[in-house]
């Protein structure tokens, strides 16, 4: 009988685990995303807009640590994104010290998340604050919320699949005011409406837009030449 009740414990030990002190999980999921070096993708970018018809990007992605980031269209033309761009999710977690505040949990996609937030101790990033919610099981993040600086708060889902191992998604999409976001040369270029803090024109009425990103046929960790990244 003793025995009995000891296998059931046993049995039961990944159930009565206490779950990560908040800090000790946000550290675990950075590693986790910074543990990709580089890579390279298929990309298609989808610009859903009220106001503007873009035709979807398509192209190849180049990823390099800690922030170089360059899609090359199917017609040729390079883009150089701005780092916040938020084509990498690194992009929207934090780098060095940081303080980290436990938000509960909510549920999303079917899922009870971690909520974490993350408030950066240096104002080099450009983010005031951060809120993940973390699928604690497979140490991913689902959801981020990001206060920035220039560019408002930024929303962003994560959809995971063949690459969950590597936390490279599937499928992102952002959600974002796009009349306060400067879109990059490259994507501007082919339009003659654009929401750009450069130019006279805005937007009128609810400027909130997605950026919806497809990856597919990731390369991860080969190395990519830093050739790649210079303006041309």
């Amino acid at each position: 009988m003793r025995r009995l009740v000891s296998v059931f414990v046993i049995l039961l030990l990944p159930f009565l685990a206490p779950a990560m002190e908040a800090e000790q999980l946000y550290y675990a999921l950075r590693t986790k995303v910074l543990s990709v070096k580089d890579y390279t993708a298929d990309v298609k970018v989808t610009l859903d807009v009220n106001y503007m018809k873009i035709p979807p990007l398509e192209g190849k992605l180049y990823y390099k640590v800690p922030d170089k980031i360059r899609m090359v269209r199917k017609d040729g033309i390079s883009i150089l994104p701005k780092k916040n761009m938020s084509l990498s999710l690194g992009n929207l977690i934090p780098a060095g010290k940081v303080s980290v505040l436990d938000a509960g949990t909510a549920t999303l996609q079917g899922k009870t998340l971690r909520v974490l937030k993350v408030i950066p101790e240096d104002d080099k990033s450009g983010i005031i604050l951060s809120k993940i919610w973390i699928d604690e099981a497979n140490l991913l993040a689902l959801h981020t919320e990001t206060t920035t600086q220039n560019d408002g708060t930024i929303n962003m889902d994560l959809t995971f699949g063949k690459y969950i191992k590597q936390s490279l998604p599937d499928k992102v999409t952002i959600t974002m005011d796009i009349k306060e976001y400067k879109l990059p040369k490259g994507i501007t270029m082919d339009y003659s409406e654009v929401p750009t803090t450069a130019g006279p024109k805005k937007p009128q009425g609810d400027s909130k837009g997605n950026i919806i990103i497809n990856y597919s046929n990731y390369v991860v960790n080969k190395g990519v030449d830093d050739k790649v990244f210079e303006e041309k």
